[in-house]
């Protein structure tokens, strides 16, 4: 065990430019500048973004999809991002919470402010995390006829467990552990074929249809009931963009199996 000591302060000196810096006496390196630091940012950021396109279209090719077709669906999910479809207005009887920004001292501050009066929460479904998985899912279903009661049954065994952990959070909407749905799915897949005798060849189709009809009916629809008293302004059916947990869910359901 290490233990920190006010007795003594090392200076060093780099001699390639770098400088220490001390705080709390414990000495943190900067060895390259700001610009270097944030164009190794900007490369590590677009690594991880190919790599995730790369592993969202082997998933899809995994369920069936060329690879021309992964891309019009990626590509049509992202852009459908940001588009939530009206539905209905909810009444609610809580009172709404808004964030109020004040600045003291230079230093800007969030402040949740109460209005003690009616609200509406906009009910909406997102396209690119509902509309688009939930089309797939039918879709493939449709064209392996033959998977319909096993995934029916994931779908079930996802919804239920999802239920169980999704979390009703004042002034935002409902929201799950991330990676508990596609868990949750691929286990869903993996008994399905290995102990329900489902065919092998239908486990990424289980897989993906469990996490992503599921996790929609788990963690959304069951829950529409509680949305009418969290005060939020908005509640999304599919989440807020397309990563979310409804999209992620499918795909990494799927790489998981």
């Amino acid at each position: 065990m290490l233990y920190g000591t006010n007795e003594a302060r090392v200076e060093k000196t780099i001699p390639s430019g770098g400088k220490w810096f001390s705080m709390d006496n414990r000495l943190v390196y900067s060895p390259v500048g700001m610009l270097l630091m944030l164009f190794l940012a900007f490369l590590l950021f677009m690594v991880v973004g190919f790599l995730f396109l790369d592993l969202a279209r082997t998933a899809f090719t995994k369920i069936g999809f060329t690879w021309g077709q992964a891309l019009f669906v990626l590509t049509a999910s992202l852009l459908g991002s940001s588009i939530n479809i009206p539905i209905t207005d909810m009444q609610c009887s809580v009172p709404m919470v808004r964030d109020r920004n004040i600045r003291a001292f230079g230093v800007p501050y969030r402040i949740p402010v109460v209005e003690s009066v009616s609200c509406d929460t906009l009910l909406a479904i997102n396209v690119g995390g509902a509309v688009i998985p939930s089309l797939i899912s039918i879709v493939l279903v449709l064209r392996f006829p033959e998977s319909l009661s096993y995934a029916l049954a994931g779908i079930a065994f996802v919804a239920i467990l999802t239920n169980r952990v999704a979390k009703p959070v004042q002034g935002l909407g409902i929201v799950t552990p991330a990676l508990f749905p596609p868990l949750i799915a691929a286990l869903a897949a993996i008994l399905m074929v290995y102990v329900w005798g489902a065919p092998h060849d239908l486990i990424f189709l289980i897989a993906y249809v469990g996490g992503t009809l599921g996790t929609l009916l788990g963690a959304d629809i069951l829950n529409l009931g509680k949305i009418r008293n969290l005060g939020a302004p908005v509640a999304s059916i599919g989440g807020a963009g397309t990563f979310d947990g409804v999209f992620l869910s499918g795909l990494i359901a799927v790489l998981l199996v």
